[in-house]
This record gives C-alpha cells, structure tokens and sequence, in this order.
C-alpha cells in the first residue's frame, strides 16, 4: 500500500516551526567562532523567507550547502569540536528550504533541538542554558501544535493555556532530572576523550613570538578568579605564573617540556606566603597558572623543575585548585651545568647588534663571584629602557631580527617585546636568563570579596639568575609601564574603560553570578558528589550507595509524575471529575465501583440492594457512556448531566 503524503502546514504552524528551529539555532550561532556565527544567521533568515510560499530549488540548495561547507573549511579547518557545532549550524540554517508538510516540520523541529545540546560542547554557561530552555519550551509548542493540526491531540484553547501545559512537563521532569544531577554516580574522568576546537581559543601558550599576544591583551573575558584565605597580597606582588619559555631560535620562545618530570628546584621562601582557592577557565590543556612561586598543589597537579604548575589531565571545564605560594629568598642557587647552558643559549646569526652590545657591557663591567657586576648590567639594561623606550600595542609584525629592531630602532612594544629583548640582552652578557609567561595584577570584586584575573592580564616577564640568590624575577615591562602591569588605577576597573562607572557594579555583579554558577554547577564533580551529605553525618557516599539513593529517589519522582498525570487528565475533564465525585459519594457509604468494573455493571449491582438509587444510577450511567464513549456534540445535553451527576446523592 503506498504511504499517505503527510498533509501540510498551516502558516500558524509553520511559523512556530520557524521560531523553534531559530531559537535551538541561536545558542550554537553565538558560540561559533569568528563571523560564522552572523552569517548562518543572516542566511536562516533569507532561506527561511525566501522559501516561504514554495520550496527552493534543489540546485541552489545544494549551491548554498556547498558555501557555507566552504565557509566552515576555512574559518574552522581541521576536526574538532567547533567544526562539528558549525556544520550542524549550516545544515539547521539551510532545512527551512525544504520544510513544508506535518512531517517535514517534526523533522526540523527534531533536528533543530541538537543544536542547543551543541551547544555545551562549546560553553556551559548560564545564558546557554537560559537559551536552550527557552528552545526547548518554544520546540514543544511547535509539537503541539503540529500534533494538534495532525487531528492527534485537542489542542488548549489560548496560548497561554498551550505554553501552562508544556510548563508543567517541565515541572513534572524536574525532580527526576535534578535526582540524575546530583546523585547519578560521576566519574572522576570521562571515558573518553573530547576533541579539542579546531580554532583555538585565546589563553597562554607554550610559545611567544614578539607580537603574538596582542589579541589577548585585549579580552577582557576571565582567566581565573581567585579567592584568598588570610593574607592577600599586595597587587605588585599578583604574578600569575604559567609556561616558563627556556628555548629560543631567534625569533620564538618555547617551553622545555622535557623538565615537566623532573622535581622541583629548590626553594627557600620569604615569608609565610598566601593561601588560596583558584577556579581556572576551561583551557583544553593541562597547563594551569599559581601565584609566584607555588609552594603546594592538590591532587592532580604537579610543578616541573621551574615551577611551571601543570594537571595530569586536561581542563575542559572550570577547574578549582586550592593552592599555597610564597615569594622565593632564594630558588635554585646552585644551577646545573645543563641547565646554565640552556640558559645562555643564543641562536648563530639572529640578531647581531643586541649580542655585540650585551658582550661589550659584560667587558665593560667585567665578573666576581659574588655576582655584583650581574646586578650592575641588570641595572643598566632596566635603566636604558626607562629611559628611551615606550609601550605600545601598536607593533609591526616580527622580523627576523625583531630583537634588533626594537633594542636599536623602534623602541617601542609591550611585554613580549620587553621580556625577548631583555633575556636575549642578558644572555649575551653572560647572564643566564628565560622567559616567564602568565599574568600579572587582577581586579578585586567587593561583591564576593574575590579577585578576577582577566585575559586581558596577560603578561611575560624575565628571570635572571644570580650568584647565592637563583632565579630572581625582573620585570622590564613595568619599568616603561607599571599602571599597565599592576591594575592599580581606576580607568583599569571593568566598565570604566568606556568612561561609563555605572556599569561597574552591573559587571560586579553579572561576574559574581557567574562565579557562583561555577561554584554549584560546573564544578559540581565526583569529589563534591561523594561528600554530598556530609552535613548528614555521612562523610563519603560510594558509587554503590549513590546508585541506590539515585535509584530509590527517581521511583518516588516517577510515581510523583504518574499521580500528577492521572489527577491532571482527571481534572482537566469536567465529565470524569463529575463521575469519579459521584463514585467516592457512594464509595463512603460501602457501595464503591471496582476499578474493574464498567458503568452499568456497577449500577446493575447497587440496584440489586436498592432497587429505586440503583434504577437513577443506570439512567446516569448510560447517560456518562453516551457522552464519553459516542459523543453527539450537543452541548446542551453534556451540561444537563453534568448537573444531574453533581445533584445526584446515593
């Protein structure tokens, strides 16, 4: 038998279609990287009226698939995450081209609700949640309303009765849904791998090249907030550590990886130090970040030699880390022989001018042991850029001797500048020197007495080392532009860059709503789970008794959700409310109906005991067969027993 064409939709139903399919695409649109996002936009929306009346050509369907294939090959190239959500964002954009019939709109709507679930492969945020809620609200109305045109389903009169109905299958999966959140059992780790973005985000790397971190000083989005315990410090001691960079080939700083397992350098510390909680965005690295120097690390992070603070796994989500560092008295004062050469090494031909000079001061100030001719060429080098150099954002690409260019003739940079030229600079005085990488200064939030570190921090610096003292931080940068470095100035406070202070307390508080978003939901993991009821008394819940709380608690939310369901079908029928409130006037006098038992039977039976009751319950009872069973419409009529089963008393 061939298959009955599905009808098609009414323009009502095909607008809410539209709506639905836009709001599950609008989350994922946002995440997308670089323009793709508005494009696919624009694009929905010109599909969507352009097929309006009649169904686009499957050429130029298969043309406009093709472009924004393209578009995602070059803005997303590779496989990962963000190229996956960006090609189900093309394919949404482009089905309202083809969607015309009841069965073509469940299509979409069904397709279209991957998308906000997409999304949080992208971001876990509040607003992506906010966005897939309504989605999936808007989605279920779409449904509805195709169920109803379909002749399936009565539809609510109103559409304010149409979304109270969906509200309440929100609100009767909610317990169930909160039950798998905080009991279902959590894995310390996932059981497999998530693919990394083909287009990586901004955040600290293993490498610097002189100009390559322009375009995160200028976001503004977090890096990491932080919490302390007891003393803070001052904001010029907010040195953020992260990749120290040893290995330069005369235009880029690397990171030496193979110190990553080798222990930690010893330390001696200057004082008490800080302790303190850090949440660290997402990074999809195992690189973290820890106040100079990082003295403690919980489980599950660990320093290399250089006191780089790394994860033994990946961070994909927010991460929390409680943390202690101490400003170092003295680090490393007895450099090994493999590590001191590193550490002067100089690639041949780069950057002539720079080594000439750095080995005509060392000459000129000659050497002791006691490494006072060092801090005298240190001293020199900071007071050569006070003196003549600038800072600026605005920097011409690298070249092959930028060092060179920026020691001699241009002058002019930020800290990366700054930081390259001044290692090279003491290398080739003699000086063993490397790169440090992080962030330095952050904003305190007084609502939640916290302290954000923005990308926008983002910072590199120098350390030297010096006879009896190790590693010593210098800070060429701050020399030129310590209101840069430290955040210690009011124009550096969120909100007042535009000149606009009244948005400050807006960005306050929209940070620390975020910031507790982070705390209750993201960093909800298999540690906080287990010691979920410890204000109970029971300190640690297995995997075993987790399941059976889970298990125990979702039954009683399913039979709270069966109850709910049969009450409200009872409660939504005038007819069967009016006969079970007839049912339950006899059931008080012993003459109850069995749940198995029809209409007329029990009739049958009460007239057995009660010839004269038994013979006006029979009259009702085909009278509520009738007009459930084989409704006539006559509206009249349904309102006249309806009286009669309210009136009737046994």
């Amino acid at each position: 038998m061939a298959e009955h064409a599905s009808p098609p939709m009414t323009p009502r139903a095909r607008m809410q279609v539209l709506l639905a399919a836009a709001a599950c695409l609008l989350p994922l649109l946002l995440q997308l990287p670089a323009w793709l996002g508005p494009a696919f936009g624009i694009g929905a929306l010109a599909v969507a009226a352009a097929s309006w009346r009649r169904p686009m050509p499957a050429l130029l369907r298969l043309l406009l698939s093709a472009c924004a294939l393209l578009a995602v090959a070059v803005v997303a190239p590779g496989i990962g995450r963000d190229t996956a959500c960006a090609v189900l964002a093309a394919m949404l954009a482009l089905k309202p081209a083809e969607t015309f019939s009841l069965r073509d709109g469940r299509s979409l709507v069904g397709f279209g609700l991957f998308a906000p679930f997409a999304t949080f492969l992208l971001d876990q945020g509040p607003a992506s949640l906010a966005l897939a809620l309504l989605a999936v609200l808007l989605a279920l109305l779409a449904l509805q309303q195709l169920a109803a045109d379909e002749g399936e389903v009565a539809q609510p009169a109103g559409r304010g009765a149409a979304a109270f109905g969906v509200l309440r299958l929100f609100a009767l999966g909610l317990p169930l849904a909160l039950a798998a959140f905080w009991l279902f059992p959590r894995l310390p780790s996932p059981l497999w791998g998530l693919p990394h973005r083909s287009v990586a985000t901004p955040g600290l790397s293993d490498t610097m090249t002189p100009g390559s971190m322009g375009e995160l000083l200028l976001d503004d989005s977090p890096a990491a907030r932080v919490q302390f315990f007891g003393a803070t410090p001052a904001p010029q001691q907010m040195y953020w550590r992260g990749p120290v960079l040893w290995d330069f080939d005369g235009r880029s700083w690397r990171q030496a990886r193979d110190l990553q397992r080798f222990p930690v350098a010893p330390m001696q510390p200057a004082g008490a130090g800080w302790d303190y909680r850090i949440d660290i965005e997402p990074t999809e690295d195992r690189q973290l970040v820890a106040l100079d120097l990082p003295t403690l690390l919980p489980d599950g992070a660990y320093a290399s030699r250089d006191y780089t603070p790394w994860a033994e796994t990946a961070q994909y989500n927010v991460s929390r880390w409680r943390m202690h560092s101490a400003p170092p008295a003295a680090f490393e004062t007895e450099l090994p022989p493999p590590l001191r050469a590193r550490a002067l090494a100089l690639p041949r031909g780069y950057n002539p001018r720079t080594v000439a000079l750095g080995r005509q001061w060392r000459r000129e100030a000659g050497s002791d042991a006691q490494g006072r001719s060092d801090a005298a060429l240190i001293g020199r080098a900071l007071a050569m850029i006070r003196r003549d150099f600038a800072y600026t954002l605005e920097v011409p690409l690298a070249g092959r001797n930028e060092v060179d260019d920026f020691l001699f003739d241009r002058r002019e940079g930020y800290c990366e500048h700054f930081s390259s030229a001044f290692v090279v600079l003491m290398r080739a005085a003699g000086i063993p020197a490397r790169v440090v990488t992080g962030y330095a200064g952050a904003y305190r939030n007084p609502i939640g007495d916290y302290w954000l570190v923005r990308k926008s921090d983002a910072h590199a610096w120098a350390e030297v080392w010096l006879p009896a003292r190790g590693w010593v931080r210098v800070d060429p940068t701050a020399a030129v532009a310590p209101e840069r470095v430290y955040d210690t100035i009011a124009d550096r406070q969120p909100g007042r860059i535009a000149g606009l202070d009244a948005l400050v307390p807006m960005f306050n508080a929209g940070d620390w709503m975020r910031r507790g978003w982070n705390d209750f939901v993201l960093g909800f993991n298999a540690q906080r789970q287990q010691s979920l009821l410890k204000p109970l008394g029971l300190d640690r819940l297995g995997a075993g008794a987790l399941v059976a709380l889970f298990a125990a608690i979702a039954a009683l939310a399913l039979v709270w959700m069966a109850w709910l369901i049969a009450r409200g079908e009872r409660q939504r029928d005038p007819l069967l409310r009016a006969w079970h409130a007839l049912e339950a006037r006899y059931r008080r006098l012993g003459r109850g109906r069995a749940t198995h038992e029809p209409a007329l039977a029990w009739a049958t039976r009460v007239a057995a005991d009660s010839p004269r009751a038994g013979q006006h319950l029979a009259t009702l009872a085909a009278r509520f067969n009738q007009a459930r069973y084989a409704p006539a419409g006559n509206r009249a009529a349904l309102q006249a027993l309806l009286r009669d089963l309210r009136v009737h008393r046994p």
